[in-house]
């Protein structure tokens, strides 16, 4: 008879501290980049009734042995019903086997691996000095891309905007002082007043339009953006895509689904060659990543399924030793 782990939430909030799941990007990027892991293109399916998306995303990393599939829904509109925009679940197999071993809530391993790989990218490319941190977004995702960059940068105010301040202001008085989080978190009137001399900016968001200003700018920022998905939706403007150096999780997913690329791409305004890196390149030290204190750079993520894989695994080894979750028959 075989066991499934089930891995609620708050189980799957315990077994995937964010230092260590920092780490774990690090690597699933470095073998991504170098050919190393089984990812293809995730599945979409547009839900139209409800201007919703649910994706399909396996993944293997013959390295690590991490072997999963998530199934993830996004839904917008959720807001609007008080309920959570980003739902799933991540099954982790057996990669000897291929029996399912564990099945974790999805929508909070999805932020802790997003954040993660923000704060990844964060340390490879965000100067050393960087302590002013915007955050456009109030949300689930917001609050694990804050957590990840002060654990990386030693941040000493925030700045949170978003287009509801009530729930900006709550986000702000919940984040203050949680971990490595500075007491100095403060809502803002506007985008602009968050990244106008930043040290860095997080945008996560569901905005279909470009959430901030790229002549608004301090030289030297860097930005974490991982709202854009699809091809339609533009996060970041096309002049901050041009005058920044571009690093990507994955080269052919953002090509293929990002608006922040696709967009400036389709108005002629940059090349597919304007994308620098994968951050897994940076990682290997295959490529350089910030070469000046000047450089404005920007890490585009959408998202991939090594990312799922290596941070399941992660969360299934740590629960099983911590006794977290309830162990189900099959």
């Amino acid at each position: 008879m075989m066991n499934l782990r089930v891995l609620s939430a708050t189980d799957v909030k315990r077994a995937l501290p964010m230092a260590t799941a920092i780490a774990e990007m690090k690597s699933a990027y470095a073998q991504l980049s170098a050919g190393l892991a089984v990812a293809p293109l995730r599945a979409h399916l547009d839900i139209a009734p409800h201007q919703g998306t649910t994706l399909v995303m396996p993944a293997f990393l013959p390295q690590d042995g991490a072997l999963a599939v998530k199934v993830v829904s996004v839904f917008p509109q959720n807001t609007q019903r008080g309920e959570r925009v980003i739902n799933g679940v991540v099954v982790v197999l057996d990669a000897e086997t291929g029996r399912p071993s564990a099945l974790l809530e999805g929508s909070t391993l999805t932020a802790i691996r997003t954040g993660a790989g923000s704060g990844a990218a964060t340390d490879l490319l965000a100067r050393s000095d960087a302590h002013v941190l915007a955050i456009l977004g109030s949300g689930v995702q917001a609050r694990t891309q804050l957590e990840a960059v002060c654990t990386v940068r030693a941040i000493s105010e925030v700045r949170v905007y978003s287009p509801d301040q009530a729930q900006t202001a709550a986000f702000a008085a919940e984040m203050a002082g949680v971990g490595p989080i500075p007491h100095n978190v403060r809502p803002v009137v506007d985008a602009a007043t968050a990244v106008r001399d930043a040290d860095i900016i997080c945008t996560a968001t569901t905005s279909t339009m470009p959430v901030f200003d790229g002549r608004d700018l301090k030289p030297g920022v860097h930005i974490n953006a991982i709202g854009s998905y699809q091809p339609t939706v533009q996060e970041i403007d096309a002049l901050t895509v041009q005058q920044a150096l571009v690093v990507v999780d994955s080269r052919e997913a953002t090509l293929a689904e990002t608006g922040d690329l696709i967009i400036p791409i389709q108005q002629g305004l940059i090349t597919a060659s304007h994308i620098h890196a994968e951050l897994g390149q940076i990682v290997a030290g295959m490529k350089d990543g910030r070469t000046h204190p000047q450089q404005i750079t920007l890490f585009k993520s959408v998202g991939t399924a090594v990312q799922d894989a290596i941070a399941g695994r992660l969360a299934l080894t740590n629960a099983a030793q911590m006794g977290l979750g309830v162990l189900v028959d099959l």
